[in-house]
């Protein structure tokens, strides 16, 4: 699958998106009966990563692409 990185100006704008976020969280909270964790919506985000072991591949058998 090709990421879509020019979506990203069809997104909601905060004032928009953070009241959606919010109200989606305290949903899947109350479907799951627990809370959720959360963060600071559009916060800038340092993360690092080591590939270091196997690779699980998901095979869709039904899709013969």
């Amino acid at each position: 699958m090709e990421a879509r990185f020019d979506r990203v100006k069809e997104a909601a704008g905060h004032e928009l998106a953070i009241p959606l976020y919010e109200r989606f969280c305290e949903s899947l909270s109350a479907v799951l009966g627990k809370p959720v964790g959360t963060g600071e919506f559009g916060a800038d985000m340092k993360v690092s990563l080591v590939n270091d072991g196997p690779v699980t591949i998901c095979i869709d058998s039904r899709n013969r692409e």
